[in-house]
């Protein structure tokens, strides 16, 4: 009698987390890489620490024009990193579940959030053996990196330090950059384009001299990385947390995000671009608002304008036509640390 093998165990579905600061380019990123997807089923999970999911809805749009995906899922109003237990697992559970199952999972983590704990969760038991990390990628804006907007460089802050000796840990966004790089498999440096050669090269040796050895980077423009870099890492993070260590978690702190705000504002319609967009770079700078993002309805113009901001930088751009019977409104999110004036801010935009 023939003994009869037993059926083979599925392989792990792979999944990339995508992480880094406000406004560092991981939608694009991820936008970029459905266009080379060539027919692979890949489910995204986008978290966005506002109520209003704009990444959401930028990369669904790319989806109609026909970049490769099988669902977006979105996890708004709060960073992915805190509710593991209650949204993320049952989410990446429910992915696991579909048939046909994806072939990839991207989860695109708030621009706040610390990845330790994502990579955490897949070595719960559920999920743990269906799904594995196949590689965290980390994107940098280089140009706000050069601009001191993580940290200060190190002559600033030893002098900043030698001035107050009660100054003993980093600002809020230079723990939580110093987490992030500490868990990548990947670094993206975005931007680069904007910055002059030595100082490019100055932001990239920063971010290599905190990696841990082995991370590679790489330079994009508009998010543009081959599919073979992002994609088949086989880093299994989740049996690699001791070498990706958090700040936070080693200090016995809680990540509740009380360091940083967001709220959402309603406008009506605007009536030039050029001039809107002037304005809101101008209240960032006169409220130091870390990243503000949306959507404006035009007078006369029957395309949706997109607008992103990061700290100062403005960018504006015509991204799909009004539906029929959609409200022709002027939406943004604005997120910051926190103690906003969100009427002041609200006024200056409004004006």
């Amino acid at each position: 009698m023939t003994a009869t093998a037993p059926p083979r165990r599925p392989s792990p579905i792979p999944a990339t987390i995508v992480t880094g600061f406000l406004g560092a380019g991981k939608t694009t990123l991820i936008r970029a890489m459905l266009r080379q997807a060539e027919g692979q089923r890949i489910a995204l999970i986008i978290n966005e620490f506002g109520e209003l999911n704009i990444d959401g809805e930028t990369l669904r749009t790319c989806a109609a024009e026909g970049c490769a995906t099988t669902q977006i899922v979105e996890l708004s109003n709060g960073c992915i990193c805190c509710t593991v237990a209650d949204d993320f697992l049952p989410t990446l559970a429910a992915i696991l579940d579909r048939s046909p199952a994806p072939d990839h999972i991207v989860i695109e983590t708030s621009g706040l959030a610390l990845p330790q704990p994502l990579v955490r969760a897949f070595g719960w038991p559920g999920v743990r053996g269906r799904v594995t990390v196949d590689g965290v990628v980390t994107v940098v804006d280089a140009a706000a990196l050069a601009a001191g907007r993580f940290a200060p460089d190190e002559a600033a802050l030893a002098a900043q330090r030698a001035g107050d000796p009660g100054l003993d840990h980093d600002t809020p966004i230079a723990e939580l950059f110093e987490d992030q790089l500490a868990c990548a498999d990947l670094v993206v440096l975005t931007k680069t384009d904007l910055l002059a050669p030595p100082a490019a090269a100055k932001a990239a040796a920063r971010v290599e001299a905190a990696l841990r050895p082995g991370v590679r980077v790489v330079r994009a423009e508009r998010g543009q990385v081959p599919l073979a870099i992002l994609l088949g890492q086989g880093a299994g993070a989740e049996d690699d947390l001791a070498r990706r260590p958090s700040q936070h978690e080693a200090g016995g702190e809680d990540h509740d995000h009380e360091e940083f705000e967001s709220f959402t504002l309603d406008l009506p319609e605007i009536t030039d671009p050029a001039s809107f967009a002037a304005r809101v770079g101008a209240t960032i700078r006169g409220h130091d608002i870390l990243r503000l993002k949306g959507f404006a309805a035009v007078a006369g113009r029957p395309m949706r304008l997109a607008l992103q901001a990061v700290g100062p930088r403005v960018e504006t751009f015509f991204d799909r036509p009004f539906a029929a019977g959609e409200v022709r409104t002027t939406r943004l999110v604005v997120i910051g640390e926190t103690g906003l004036d969100r009427a002041a801010i609200a006024a200056a935009l409004a004006a």
